[in-house]
Parts: C-alpha cells; structure tokens; sequence
C-alpha cells in the first residue's frame, strides 16, 4: 500500500486550514487517513505550522512519500533534515548525540527567523497605524478650522476702505468687449 504525506484540507470557503496526514495515496484528498500528523494554517502571517516531527521521520523512514507542498512544510519545520540526521546515524557518520545538536541548532536558528519576521510584521503594522491615526488628526483639525466662524473685523483701516472703493471703480472703467 503506497503512503503519502499529503494535506487534507479543513475550514470554510475562502479561509482554508489543513491537516498534515498520511494516507493510503488511493483514498480520497479529505478521506481516510492513517495518522494526522500536524496542522498548517495559510490565513496567519508567517503562516503557522504544527508538526510531530518524530512521526514524521517514522513515515518517511518507513517509505512515505510527501507531496510537493507537504515536501516544502517538512522542510520548514525540520523534518526532512531530521529524517536525513537519522539516515547518517544509522550509517555511522554521526552519532546520535551529534544529530540531536545540529537539529537543535538548526531549530533555533529557524525560530529566530520566524520571529524576526513576525516583529518586523508588527513594527510594520504599528507603524502604518499610527501614520494613519497622524493622518486622521490633520483631516480633524482641518475639518475644525474650516468649521470654526471667522473671525470678526473690528473697523477697517482708511488704507483698506480706498483700496476696496477703487476696485470696481476700475471695473466699471475698462471697455466691454462686444462679441
């Protein structure tokens, strides 16, 4: 019976979640399974993924053959590289404690990533909102000061009066043009 590591999709139109599972490669994308092996949830940003690494390598170890985006989840969570640590145990190029040290390492390293990522994220987000909420504090003010009653001129200066007199005396001057 061929077994492949594949997703088995969950969740409503438009908002898709999967399970990580291995299954009989006959049976049915949401079908049957045999073990559910984690969960990938797409709708996060970075994405989340749960994975029990150690059953993993025991399917792969056992002949599972994962699908093309299981492939690339593996990958992410560690366990392919696992799975390659436990062949290179078994063959003597490193020792048990050897493969658990550069696996842990590795870890680390990849959970330092991720969470570089999701804070980079968050700044991000901060920032745009509080852009936004500068933004909206302009347009507030703006909307306030075209609002507000106009100030009231007391009296107006000689200077003023003759320039204002002036003006449409200069109008009625200028020659109208006849079409």
């Amino acid at each position: 019976m061929p077994v492949k590591i594949r997703l088995q999709r969950h969740g409503k139109k438009g908002k898709p979640y999967y399970w990580i599972v291995a299954a009989d490669a006959r049976s049915k994308r949401d079908g049957k399974y045999l073990e559910k092996l984690g969960a990938y949830n797409p709708n996060t940003n970075p994405a989340t993924v749960e994975l029990n690494v150690d059953n993993t390598v025991t399917w792969l170890q056992n002949g599972a053959q994962p699908t093309d985006t299981a492939k690339n989840l593996l990958s992410y969570k560690g366990a392919l590289l696992k799975n390659h640590l436990v062949g290179g145990v078994r063959k003597g190029a490193l020792t048990e404690e050897q493969a658990e040290a550069k696996f842990t390492a590795w870890l680390e390293e990849k959970e330092g990533k991720i969470q570089a990522k999701s804070d980079g994220l968050s700044t991000v987000e901060a920032k745009a909102k509080a852009d936004a909420l500068a933004a909206e504090k302009a347009v507030n003010e703006a909307r306030i000061a075209a609002n507000a009653p106009a100030p009231v001129e007391e009296e107006a200066t000689p200077e003023a009066a003759e320039a204002t007199e002036e003006a449409p005396a200069a109008e009625a001057e200028a020659p109208k043009e006849e079409k």
